[in-house]
């Protein structure tokens, strides 16, 4: 008996879709329920997440919450080391026609990755195509930077609402806010909503 046994050639070639790219930009201090949830969660409605940063390397993600209970009260939110995160891409290789969204998360990361002209001009490009951008908490920052909320209602974190006004836009007191292409969310607890409706921004756009 033979052991030359040979599976019968198959002249099927199976092709591996190509997923929509969302940008995510990133920093140290980035906040980690902010960025992980829609991480995670976008590639299971077939998305790729690209992260992008100042270079391509590892970043820190923080825990940023006012302590629940602490022993000495805090006025302003407390920074925790959170889990490490990679960029794919850094901000001076970004070409915005190769993404189809953004999502903006938050932390302490956008106070210094807005003044990133390269990020700046992908986010503005994104926006004045017509994509869809999600935002979270002091996600609000750089949209303000990239001047592409002018006339927009957004929400964010409180402390944040002199940076969505400074943009130009009508900051309202709500946990979500849906103007147009723009979803904004005052911060982490909103993330289901947020994403839920960036998704059906990003489907009715392929449509």
């Amino acid at each position: 008996m033979s052991n030359n046994f040979q599976m019968p050639r198959s002249d099927v070639t199976l092709k591996i879709p190509i997923m929509p790219k969302i940008l995510m930009p990133i920093g140290d201090a980035t906040e980690a329920l902010d960025t992980f949830y829609p991480y995670y969660r976008l590639p299971e409605d077939d998305y790729e997440v690209v992260v992008a940063g100042p270079e391509a390397r590892l970043y820190h993600t923080v825990l940023h919450e006012i302590p629940p209970n602490p022993d000495v009260p805090w006025d302003i939110t407390q920074e925790r080391p959170g889990y490490h995160l990679k960029a794919d891409i850094a901000f001076r290789d970004l070409r915005a026609e190769e993404y189809a969204g953004a999502f903006i998360s938050g932390g302490r990361a956008p106070e210094y990755i807005r003044y990133d002209k390269d990020l700046q001009r992908c986010v503005r490009e994104i926006a004045k195509a017509g994509k869809p951008i999600a935002c979270i908490c002091h996600g609000i920052e750089i949209l303000t930077a990239a001047d592409c909320i002018q006339g927009k209602r957004v929400t964010t974190v409180p402390k944040c609402a002199m940076d969505a006004e400074q943009g130009g836009a009508t900051y309202v007191d709500d946990d979500v806010v849906f103007d147009g292409l723009l979803v904004t969310g005052r911060g982490y607890a909103e993330n289901t909503v947020v994403v839920k409706e960036f998704l059906r921004l990003l489907k009715a756009a392929e449509d």
